[in-house]
């Protein structure tokens, strides 16, 4: 289910809310999070005392649908590597108002970076078929698990149904979707930014060739609402982690107080720093108040809202 809010104003930067809801027997995290349009991870860290496969029946489940927009201009598409989340910025529609989208994605392991930066879709295509680069061959042979030079399309194709071609030089950098969406929201591609099926292909029909896409990397997201000031904090990967299952860490506090700087000539705040530490201790990826004119609880901004499932 993909995510979309009204636009907020320049000077507004949160949208969503985080919401609460109880799981059935058969519910897993991962099957939660793809019904609500978050990713493995995301939803791992705002539930961290409960089972990714068997939550258990009645167990309440918080959903983390409330973000800080990242600091780029709200038009085309803006990655977020941190986050694993892919916000798209539709054009206006007819009654001159505009929306924002947003997706969990997969994206490259640290051995394998997603290049930072702009750039713009360059080629479209269905049921593609898919050449694996030399690395790959040499990685997969190497694991004693030989590939193919060509995978047709099908159940077996690791793109899905939809690949988009980024204008980024030496590599084939694509969003696509897959075969394994399990792996949304982790670390796991060999640099491309991979969705879910139904996503990719919502957004093929309407990203036409051309389209700019900017690929940022901000752990920590600093924005404005209603008066308050909000830090978002993602955890990072050690600089010298081998895969997306090594462990995670809280980003540096330095990096909150740069995301801070860079939005504190927009409004008036005093910054609460014990709040704010603990909330870039804890990088649950869910936007905490760190103004200091309030003491506020989740409940009390209303940034909390519970789900009947249908």
């Amino acid at each position: 289910m993909a995510l979309s809010f009204p636009l907020p104003p320049p000077n507004v930067d949160v949208v969503g809310h985080v919401q609460r809801v109880t799981a059935d027997r058969e519910d897993t995290l991962l099957a939660l999070g793809r019904e609500y349009g978050v990713g493995y991870e995301e939803m791992r860290r705002a539930n961290p005392d409960v089972d990714v496969w068997l939550p258990g029946e009645g167990t309440e489940i918080v959903i983390p649908s409330r973000f800080i927009l990242p600091a780029a201009p709200r038009d085309g598409v803006v990655i977020n590597l941190a986050e694993m989340r892919l916000y798209y910025y539709p054009p206006a529609d007819a009654q001159d108002l505009r929306r924002v989208e947003t997706y969990p994605i997969s994206v490259g392991r640290m051995d394998w970076g997603t290049p930072l930066g702009e750039t713009r879709i360059t080629e479209k295509t269905e049921d593609p078929y898919w050449f694996p680069p030399e690395s790959i061959l040499t990685e997969r042979a190497a694991q004693g698990r030989p590939l193919p030079s060509a995978v047709p399309p099908g159940p077996d194709n690791p793109l899905g149904r939809h690949k988009m071609r980024l204008d980024i030089p030496g590599g084939a950098y694509l969003i696509h979707g897959t075969n394994e969406p399990r792996g949304i929201g982790m670390r796991v591609t060999h640099g491309c930014i991979r969705m879910f099926p139904e996503d990719v292909e919502s957004l093929f029909e309407r990203l036409p060739v051309g389209t700019d896409v900017r690929i940022v990397n901000q752990p920590v997201k600093a924005g404005w609402m209603a008066g308050e000031l909000l830090i978002e904090a993602h955890p990072v990967l050690p600089a010298d982690a081998e895969n997306a299952y090594d462990p995670l860490k809280p980003p540096p506090v330095r990096d909150a107080v740069r995301a801070l700087a860079g939005i504190l000539d927009e409004g008036p705040a005093r910054v609460d720093h014990d709040r704010l530490t603990r909330s870039v201790g804890t990088a649950s990826g869910i936007p905490v108040v760190v103004s200091r004119s309030l003491d506020i609880s989740p409940t009390d901004t209303g940034q909390w809202s519970s789900v009947v499932r249908q």
